[in-house]
């Protein structure tokens, strides 16, 4: 198989032909696999939640192909699919067993350390300051900080206003380091 990177447009042209729909498939998510497996990862728990909601997410996009339009940036497309799949993943686990505020191991948000990610002790603290963060503030902090996706992006992304969006990063940028300055 080829290592040429194709562009969204040829992607989008491959998929929307019958004969080239799976080759147009393969493109995609070679080109986004990756990015969208840390988006949702910093989302989940786990890198087999991740795994799935990733699975989820592309399941999703192919059988909606023939839904996307091109008046948004295919990876904003994708970005509101895999936040979506990754919100419905907590919505179930929420629904599926009672969680114990007074548990921390029962915290569904976050990194952890294991086979796929060896989390350093700052990362652990960043994680964990951003846990008690509301969803919506952990969602923009995530895409600004560590997609550094554009306001505009995020805003077609989240369906939010710009402002909105740099309030809520403001305020969750706030809060992480005051969580980090009174645990040193």
């Amino acid at each position: 198989m080829d290592k040429v990177q194709y562009s969204d447009s040829q992607i989008i042209s491959l998929c929307s032909e019958s004969k080239t729909r799976e080759q147009g498939f393969r493109q995609l998510m070679s080109k986004y696999q990756e990015r969208l497996y840390w988006h949702v990862r910093r989302m989940v728990k786990t890198h087999e939640d991740a795994d799935d909601v990733l699975q989820n997410t592309f399941v999703k996009v192919y059988r909606n192909l023939d839904k996307y339009r091109s008046d948004s940036k295919l990876y904003t497309w994708l970005y509101r699919i895999a936040t979506n799949e990754s919100l419905n993943h907590f919505r179930k686990i929420e629904r599926n067993k009672s969680i114990s505020l007074d548990d921390e191991s029962s915290n569904i948000y976050g990194l952890e350390s294991d086979n796929y990610f060896d989390g350093t002790e700052a990362q652990i603290k960043l994680a964990s300051a951003i846990n008690t963060l509301p969803e919506k503030q952990k969602i923009v902090f995530n895409l600004r900080y560590y997609d550094e996706m554009p306001y505009k992006d995020m805003s077609e992304v989240l369906s939010t206003s710009v402002g909105a969006l740099k309030a809520s990063y403001h305020l969750a940028v706030k809060k992480i380091e005051k969580i980090i300055t009174h645990e040193s």
